[in-house]
């Protein structure tokens, strides 16, 4: 008697217990598959970082072309400097320039 009534308590508990789950949260960027260590990845994946390496490279390149310019600018400034001083020091006498 003891053992039927611990068996239909425990089946009575059992049935009671609700399955759950909770929904899987993923953030900006995720793609769903578990994240990957040296491995090639998926195509999105592949696709993602061929697209963010042309955008890096696309802003380095730019910066570059800003910074040579810049460097032309510097040294056209840097001989307008000298072709003045020259003009200054050509008037002067003493020393023959």
């Amino acid at each position: 008697m003891l053992r039927t009534s611990i068996t239909k308590a425990a089946r009575s508990t059992a049935v009671l217990r609700t399955f759950s789950t909770s929904a899987r949260t993923m953030a900006a960027g995720d793609t769903g598959s578990p994240p990957k260590t040296g491995g090639q990845g998926d195509a999105f994946q592949k696709r993602e970082r061929a697209q963010e390496e042309m955008f890096i490279r696309k802003a380095e390149r730019e910066k570059l072309l800003q910074l040579r310019e810049k460097i032309k600018q510097q040294q056209d400034h840097l001989k307008q400097l000298s072709d003045h001083i020259d003009e200054i020091t050509k008037d002067q006498g003493g020393e023959h320039n």
